[in-house]
């Protein structure tokens, strides 16, 4: 079971990482918390004295509108009962639904990376070699994104080796497009024209 509530936080959080271009009114799907969560692997090990769970082999994780694909998931937990997982593949593929707001419908948010480590002590979430982030048609792509749930910050930084793409950070943010007028509602004024001399 506490691999489970585990497993439960790492999908959360590493959808947390996905959301990072998202503006705070528009995170992931707030029922996928209340959902339950479904996990397939080829294979799984708890050593409860070790307190540390290992998920291998096409690992699945759904949970709502989440959907987490690794090869690997090892999930362990320390003496105050912080837990710490890596999911780990080649990639590791992220997918949740937001929540529709301000009349915008909901959007997708999908991302990879090689390896992803969540650190539930500190609630840092980072994003190992050929990671990226899309939201709608927006992405972030580098080497490594790190994530601070507590502050808010995110950071992408290119890897020494460009793996990336010529060693750099590459972002693609749309224009924002302002919401409709609501029908019946006056329209915008011209604009002025300078007067005829």
């Amino acid at each position: 079971m506490a691999e489970t509530r585990a497993l439960a936080r790492l999908a959360l959080a590493a959808l947390a990482a996905l959301a990072c271009l998202a503006p705070p009114a528009a995170r992931a799907e707030k029922a996928d918390r209340d959902k339950p969560m479904q996990i397939e692997a080829n294979s799984m090990s708890s050593d409860d004295a070790a307190r540390i769970s290992i998920f291998e082999g096409n690992v699945v994780l759904t949970q709502g509108t989440i959907r987490v694909l690794a090869d690997r998931i090892v999930v362990h937990q320390d003496a105050d009962g912080f837990q710490y997982a890596t999911a780990t593949g080649k990639p590791v593929r992220f997918r949740q639904r937001t929540d529709p707001q301000d009349g915008q419908p909901a959007e997708w948010i999908n991302g990879e990376a090689d390896r992803i480590e969540i650190n539930e002590r500190e609630q840092k979430i980072e994003l190992f070699d050929h990671a990226w982030v899309t939201r709608g048609l927006d992405k972030v792509q580098g080497d490594y994104i790190s994530v601070d749930e507590r502050s808010q910050y995110f950071s992408v930084k290119a890897g020494p080796n460009g793996a990336s793409g010529g060693g750099r950070v590459r972002a693609v943010i749309q224009p924002k497009t302002a919401p409709a007028a609501p029908a019946g509602a006056p329209a915008a004024p011209a604009p002025a024209t300078p007067a005829a001399k």
